[in-house]
């Protein structure tokens, strides 16, 4: 383990306007030689969990889904247990996880086997740990639509008011040149998941185009209003922000944003945090150029969205995929993943400790 204080100095301009440097960003390589996409959950003691890829590759050799904890904010982490190990010839690489409402940590996982280990896609296996991630039960169940493919989960898995759970898979297969993005729902606290609505604009099932669309962080921001910051499926893919004001059944794009992004292309994906003041924090990979991770801000529910932030610019060729949570204290610990870079000499989980500033 090792830790590092960061003092930014310029970074490469963004495409649009020039973004915010957070300052006296502290910086520690939390997971050695893992490619991680990690996943955060503040358990209810304050524990963090980081469900992540276990391996040093971009999915393309065998490997599990691990949990790890941290009960020093973030600054050392041990490993706890495998929520999703793998079968011969396979890859459990794909996961969502979050906290139940009897506070057991569930990780929904899935993953690729085949040619490449990107021929076909793995039923969902779902885990349920009520240690804190050391022993796990399988015996939960993803029940698709007849006719529906094996889908990908991805995010957080978040609480509903009524005691009812929601997480965000995504189909990458069943359309060509088409990624439809979905919300699935628990009504018996993460045991089993159904009901899935499409996330994306006004007459998607008529034109899918309009929900074109793969990884997809969800937030609920009040009794029944959600966020969600999808993954365009592009060649420059960004983030586009959609709301739902019924607790997910259907899905809108705001106006002010109608055609244009929350982030740049080439900036993705993201995640959805509701911080302890009430704003929104939005957290994405900038993978382009010096590559690191971006944010943004809003103080309005997701209506509007302050200034790019640039929160770490790291370099490297691979990384990204923020997930962050939030202390007591205010510090936002948040968690990429990079291959080797100039901090570091090969694939790794970082982890960020940072104050998000007041606009």
């Amino acid at each position: 383990m090792w830790a590092f204080t960061l003092f930014f100095l310029s970074v490469a301009p963004l495409k649009a306007a020039d973004p915010l440097i957070v300052r006296n960003v502290e910086n520690i390589a939390a997971v050695d030689n893992v490619c991680a996409w990690p996943c955060l959950t503040l358990l209810p003691d304050g524990t963090i969990a980081a469900v992540l890829f276990n391996k040093p590759s971009h999915g393309l050799m065998e490997g599990d889904v691990d949990c790890y904890v941290s009960g020093d904010g973030g600054r050392t982490w041990i490993f706890s247990g495998t929520p999703s190990p793998h079968e011969p010839k396979t890859i459990r690489m794909n996961h969502a996880s979050g906290i139940s409402n009897d506070g057991s940590l569930v990780v929904l996982c899935s993953g690729w086997g085949g040619k490449d280990f990107r021929e076909y896609i793995l039923p969902v296996m779902v885990s349920r740990s009520r240690d804190e991630g050391e022993t796990w039960d399988r015996s939960g169940e993803v029940r698709l639509q007849e006719g529906m493919p094996n889908l990908i989960p991805f995010g957080n898995i978040i609480r509903v008011n009524g005691g009812t759970l929601a997480v965000s898979l995504y189909d990458a297969v069943s359309i060509p040149g088409i990624n439809r993005a979905y919300v699935f729902f628990s009504t018996d606290d993460g045991r089993t998941w159904q009901d899935p609505v499409i996330i994306g604009g006004s007459g998607v099932l008529q034109n899918p185009a309009l929900g074109n669309y793969n990884e997809t962080p969800l937030l609920l921001t009040s009794q029944n209003r959600f966020l969600a910051a999808a993954r365009t499926f592009t060649r420059e893919a960004s983030l586009a922000l959609l709301i739902s004001e019924n607790r997910g059944k259907s899905w809108i794009i705001p106006e002010n944003l109608y055609g244009s992004g929350l982030t740049n292309p080439g900036e993705h994906p993201g995640h959805l945090l509701k911080l302890n003041d009430g704003r929104i924090l939005l957290t994405y990979g900038i993978r382009w150029g010096s590559h690191g991770i971006g944010a943004r801000v809003s103080n309005d529910n997701g209506l509007s969205w302050g200034q790019p932030m640039i929160v770490i610019s790291y370099g490297g060729n691979d990384g990204g995929y923020p997930s962050s949570v939030q202390l007591k204290d205010g510090t936002v610990v948040t968690a990429y993943y990079s291959d080797k870079n100039r901090f570091h000499d090969r694939y790794y989980m970082g982890v960020v400790h940072w104050t998000v500033p007041k606009e």
